[in-house]
C-alpha cells in the first residue's frame, strides 16, 4: 500500500534539515541500535524466539521502535528490523542465532544457490514491515528511518554461513569466481532496491544503507564490485527525494566512493576523524557520527567530555547528525544516554558555533580544503 499521502511533514525537523544541509536549531541525535537490549522496557516485551519473530509482529515492532524515542528524546526513530529480513523472507534458510548472529546451515556456494534468492516481493514477503511503518507514521512525532543491508555485508553472511572476522570464503569467491560473486551482489541489489522502495512508499523519511563490513575491501575492490550496486540502489531511491545515508565500519578510505555512488549523507565509525571526512567530502554531503560506543560505558562526565570533542570536530561539517560510531552496546546504562541527549540538545549548536568562531582564517581554510 502506498501511504505517502498520509506522511507527516518532517521536512523542517532538525534531523531532516541537517541531512539536507539546512539550518538546525538543535544538534539532532539518534543512536544506531537505540532500540534493543540496553532498554529494560525492551526486555520486558521482547519475549522469546528469534528477533525475526518480533520483527514479523507489526504492533510489537512498532512499540520497540518507539521505545528509545520515548526514553531518550532522540530526533529520529529507526525501524525495528534486521538486515537479513529480505533474504530470510526469500526462503534462503538463514536465521539469527542469539549470541552468534545471522547463521545458515547451507551457505551460498555456487550458481544453483541463486535460485534460493529467486523470488522476493517486498509487499508480499515483508508486508509485516510495511504494516509496522503504517503504525509508526500515525504515532511518531519524529522522522522515521528505514534501512537495509548493503550487498557486501549480506553476501558475506550468506557465503560464510555466519559472522566472520576475515571474510575468507567471501573474498575467495570474489577473487576466484568473480562472475558468481557479482551475480550474487546484483541479486541482493535487486532485493534491496525493492525492499527500500517499499519502505519509502510506505512513508519512511530517510533511509540508511548498512554495508557494515564493506571496509574489508580496498578502494579498487569497492569500485569494481560495490560501486555499481550501490549506485543502482541510490539512483533507484532518488525519486523519493528523501535523505540517503551510507554507513560502514573501517571505511575511511571508501567515504568518497560512498558519495560518488549517490549517498547524500555518510555515517562515520569511531576510527574515522570527522575533520578528515569533512576535508575529503567537502560541502555537498552531511556527516553522521561518531562517538565510540564504549565511551557510553564510562562516567557521565567522561561521556559529555568526549561528546564535546565530537561536536567541536564537526564544526565545519555542512550538515551534521550526532550518532555513535556503531551500535549501542547492550551493557549501556540508558540513563546516561538520556543525559547525553539533553547535553547535545542544550549545548550542541553553541559548541559548534563557538568552534567555528574561534578558528583562525588559516584553520578555517584548512578545514574546508
Amino acid at each position: 500500500m502506498d501511504s505517502t499521502s498520509q506522511m507527516a511533514d518532517f521536512s523542517e525537523s532538525n534531523f531532516i534539515q541537517a541531512l539536507s544541509l539546512g539550518k538546525t536549531e538543535k544538534t539532532p541525535v539518534w543512536f544506531m541500535r537505540q532500540a534493543g537490549r540496553s532498554l529494560p522496557e525492551y526486555r520486558a516485551i521482547r519475549g522469546v524466539g528469534s528477533i525475526l519473530d518480533a520483527v514479523a509482529n507489526p504492533s510489537l515492532a512498532a512499540e520497540i521502535t518507539m521505545q528509545p524515542v520515548k526514553r531518550y528524546g532522540v530526533d529520529a526513530a529507526i525501524l525495528y528490523s534486521d538486515i537479513i529480513v529480505p533474504v530470510h523472507a526469500c526462503g534462503f534458510g538463514i536465521d539469527i542465532i542469539p549470541g552468534t548472529g545471522p547463521t545458515t546451515d547451507r551457505p551460498f556456494e555456487g550458481e544453483s544457490d541463486l535460485k534460493r534468492l529467486a523470488n522476493f516481493d517486498a509487499k508480499t514477503d515483508t508486508g509485516y514491515v510495511l504494516s509496522t511503518i503504517e503504525i509508526l507514521k500515525k504515532e511518531l512525532e519524529v522522522p522515521l528511518i528505514g534501512f537495509a543491508g548493503g550487498p557486501f555485508t549480506v553476501a558475506s553472511y550468506l557465503i560464510e554461513g555466519k559472522p566472520s572476522r576475515n571474510f575468507i570464503k567471501t573474498k575467495q569467491m570474489m577473487y576466484t569466481q568473480p562472475k558468481l560473486f557479482e551475480s550474487l551482489l546484483w541479486r541482493l541489489t535487486e532485493i534491496t532496491v525493492d525492499f527500500l522502495s517499499a519502505q519509502a512508499q510506505s512513508g519512511v523519511n530517510a533511509i540508511q544503507l548498512f554495508d557494515s563490513w564493506v571496509g574489508a575491501l580496498s578502494p579498487r575492490e569497492y569500485r569494481r564490485f560495490i560501486t555499481p550496486c550501490a549506485s543502482e540502489i541510490f539512483s533507484s531511491l532518488s525519486k523519493f527525494n528523501i535523505p540517503m545515508i551510507s554507513f560502514g565500519t573501517n571505511t575511511s578510505e571508501l567515504l568518497g566512493l560512498f558519495v560518488e555512488a549517490g549517498a547524500s549523507a555518510v555515517g562515520l565509525d569511531s576510527n574515522t576523524e570527522i575533520t578528515t571526512a569533512t576535508k575529503r567530502l567537502g560541502d555537498k554531503v552531511a556527516i553522521q557520527g561518531n562517538l565510540d560506543p564504549v565511551v557510553c560505558l564510562t562516567s557521565v562526565d567522561n561521556i559529555i567530555s568526549q561528546a564535546r570533542q565530537v561536536l567541536m570536530d564537526s564544526a565545519f561539517a555542512p550538515g551534521y547528525v550526532f550518532n555513535l560510531g556503531h551500535g549501542v552496546l547492550p551493557e549501556t546504562d540508558p540513563t546516561k544516554l538520556v543525559e547525553l541527549v539533553d547535553f547535545l540538545h542544550q549545548n550542541g549548536e553553541e559548541i559548534r558555533k563557538n568552534e567555528r568562531a574561534s578558528a583562525t582564517l588559516a584553520n578555517r581554510e584548512e578545514h574546508i580544503k
